[in-house]
């Protein structure tokens, strides 16, 4: 159990398929709700100058093109996401796999869509590899509550730390004082609670 706090000088983040498409599947969690999340998290990566990895799958099908929203906050990392064409773990992706290596972290906050099927296996499979991993799990979502159960079951019984997204950008920052801090309360935080 890795116990050391995640800041934004040993994370990255890694975002999985928040594509227009695959989100409009989720039934778990409102669609509005998860896609704030993801951008929160996104926003307190770009604030906190951490490492993020995206990637999508099959952006051309029914999964439709990433959240347009993340261009703008997180441009190199959109310009650079790793396009899969269908392999389900994104980790059997070589690039992903690369560009996850690349980030030189060894604590890495997910959030994926959907849960069930697009974060559980990457998630094992960089628990397996001696990541410490914290999955948001209110950053992404399932077809059904009990799909989304089984997958964060399965993700904690490997390791995985479950998180919300409130929980980790708090942990992320550590205090709200400092000046990224107080950046992340006035642009991320207020606006979502007041949203």
């Amino acid at each position: 159990m890795h116990l050391d706090r995640f800041t934004g000088e040993n994370a990255a983040l890694l975002l999985i398929d928040h594509q227009v498409g695959t989100m409009g599947w989720v039934k778990s969690i409102p669609f509005e709700e998860m896609k704030r999340n993801a951008l929160m998290l996104a926003q307190t990566a770009a604030i906190l100058d951490m490492p993020a990895v995206l990637t999508s799958s099959m952006e051309d099908q029914a999964q439709g093109p990433l959240l347009s929203e993340l261009e703008s906050i997180l441009p190199d990392a959109f310009a650079a996401r790793v396009k899969r064409l269908g392999i389900v773990n994104a980790m059997d992706d070589k690039d992903f796999a690369a560009a996850v290596k690349g980030t030189g972290r060894k604590k890495l906050i997910l959030a994926g869509v959907t849960n069930d099927v697009c974060t559980v296996y990457p998630a094992l499979t960089l628990e397996s590899e001696g990541y410490d991993v914290q999955v948001v799990a209110d950053a992404g979502g399932s077809p059904s509550k009990m799909a989304d159960d089984m997958a964060l079951r399965r993700m904690e019984q490997a390791g995985v730390v479950l998180t919300s997204t409130n929980q980790v950008i708090a942990e992320l920052v550590g205090d709200w004082s400092t000046p990224e801090g107080s950046q992340i309360v006035q642009q991320v935080v207020m606006p979502a609670l007041l949203g």
